[in-house]
């Protein structure tokens, strides 16, 4: 891995949908090496593909970035001296070096029409365009020279290929998986320039990343069979010396290990796979993200650090700050990381547990809100959060952890006490009622005391009380240490709860 020039990195996502886990694990892995490095990382919007363009993805890419914590220092949104950072906007270039390589022998003009091609592959099941068939087809090579130009000055469609040499070898170095090799008698020969003009992602990552002085490139495992074809369009433009070094990342493979992490995956195991929440503006269909099920940024990033990567320890969470501190490219697998919905969820617990009250007291509110709770008092709820949050695996679940911390129970689950119960656990209690009255320093300490003082006089055992205390407070068998709760609550709240819930005992 060379270093000798300033570290640039780019994350090129296309605006046609939802972000998965796959493309922000490609984007944190740039991020973290720029950083790492004390690089830049360019985010570049690669819509070339306008028929399956999406007008919101683009703000939808930018949000999710933002939201990860992965700063980026050149984008459509804060352009640099290398922009611009839309493929559309730079179209002009791209035909430049495609008539250039056609002019060097390295590309040609195809005027085959798309129903002509559709035609072959029914009649060729295995067709593709290469050097074995390309004489047989309407293209610059087959055709004249006064037949082509007649052809293209007429105005015919035509799109531009690259000329794929026969016989030869490709071979590369990649920071992952070393030596790599193709031969191209196996590679097709891409197109180009497409016949409304724009570039395929072929031509446009070559040129963009020559322009933009791209150093280090990590991209999916996906875009291997790529690679002889970018390779040899950085040799035939004349910049084989400035070509960047490459890193084909490992796929996130279905939790069963068999095959790429799909949404279709999440949609049938009922886990997400899309940063945040993607609504489809054709289908007006939702698909939930890791954001909106209540997952914290620092967890969803730690995970995704971790799927495929590891420091050489034990170490499990990780901060940006420390992901930063440690990254390397030699601890990234070779092989794809299983996706583990129950390993992220376990992140996302730790996660809460580490975070500050105080960072977690917005998103508590909105919980609150959700349910039509408005309290705004943060020394109460910075007191309600250090007694759930042990127990919290997402944001969400602080209302189910929580909810009687904000209204008095309207049902109670008495089924496992109710059999037996009798006069003298009523009298109890009615007993409790006089002398919480009386407790002068109300705190858990003190009223567990006189919890078990009571007990002990009553010639009763605590567990056969501490039970149905818990359940006339919370109204379930749930929730932290019950004097804790008592504390919090209050005096007038505790009696109220106590007295209601004995009509029902």
């Amino acid at each position: 891995m060379s270093l000798q020039k300033k570290v640039r990195v780019r994350f090129a996502p296309s605006p046609t949908g939802g972000l998965h886990l796959g493309g922000v694990r490609t984007a944190l892995f740039n991020y973290l090496f720029a950083r790492h490095h004390e690089g830049d990382f360019i985010l570049r919007i690669e819509d070339t593909d306008q028929t399956r363009f999406v007008e919101v993805a683009e703000e939808y890419i930018t949000e999710c970035l933002e939201w990860c914590g992965i700063k980026v220092d050149e984008s459509p949104l804060k352009p640099g001296k290398y922009g611009p950072y839309r493929q559309s906007e730079r179209k002009p270039s791209y035909r430049k070096y495609a008539e250039q390589l056609i002019k060097d022998g390295y590309a040609y003009y195809a005027f085959d029409t798309a129903e002509e091609l559709a035609e072959r592959r029914v009649n060729e099941p295995n067709f593709r365009y290469s050097h074995e068939n390309r004489m047989s087809l309407r293209n610059s090579l087959s055709l004249s020279e006064e037949e082509t130009a007649k052809l293209l000055a007429e105005g015919h469609a035509h799109t531009i290929r690259i000329k794929v040499p026969e016989g030869e070898l490709v071979v590369f170095d990649d920071m992952i998986r070393e030596r790599v090799s193709f031969e191209t008698n196996l590679v097709d020969d891409k197109v180009l320039l497409k016949a409304d003009g724009m570039p395929t992602y072929h031509l446009a990552v070559v040129v963009d990343d020559h322009a933009m002085e791209i150093s280090h490139v990590f991209r999916g495992e996906e875009w291997l069979p790529s690679a002889p074809v970018h390779i040899l369009l950085w040799k035939y433009l004349g910049w084989e010396q400035e070509m960047p070094e490459w890193a084909h990342l490992p796929l996130i493979l279905k939790p069963d290990g068999n095959g790429k992490l799909s949404k279709r995956d999440g949609d049938r195991l009922g886990f997400p796979v899309y940063a945040m929440n993607w609504k489809d503006a054709k289908t007006q269909e939702l698909t939930k993200g890791f954001r909106e099920m209540g997952f914290l940024p620092e967890a969803f990033v730690n995970m995704l650090a971790v799927l495929g990567w590891n420091d050489g320890t034990d170490q499990e969470i990780f901060s940006m700050k420390e992901l930063i501190a440690k990254f390397s490219v030699d601890r990234i697998n070779k092989a794809g990381a299983k996706f583990d919905f129950e390993k992220a969820k376990w992140f996302n617990h730790e996660w809460i547990k580490k975070t500050n009250n105080t960072n977690l007291l917005p998103e508590i509110k909105m919980v609150l809100a959700d349910h039509d709770i408005r309290n705004n008092d943060e020394d109460y709820l910075d007191k309600v959060l250090s007694l759930v949050k042990e127990r919290m695996v997402f944001v969400e679940d602080f209302w189910g952890q929580a909810s009687f911390f904000f209204h008095t129970p309207e049902s109670y689950d008495i089924d496992a006490v109710k059999p037996k119960w009798n006069e003298n656990k009523t009298r109890f209690f009615q007993n409790l009622i006089t002398d919480l009255h009386e407790v002068g320093v109300w705190d858990a300490v003190t009223i567990e005391e006189l919890f078990k003082k009571k007990v002990t006089e009553s010639g009763m055992k605590v567990g056969e009380l501490m039970m149905p205390y818990r359940i006339m407070l919370v109204g379930g068998k749930f929730g932290p240490d019950v004097f804790k709760i008592t504390e919090l609550l209050g005096r007038e709240e505790v009696v109220l709860r106590i007295n209601r819930a004995l009509v029902h005992f």
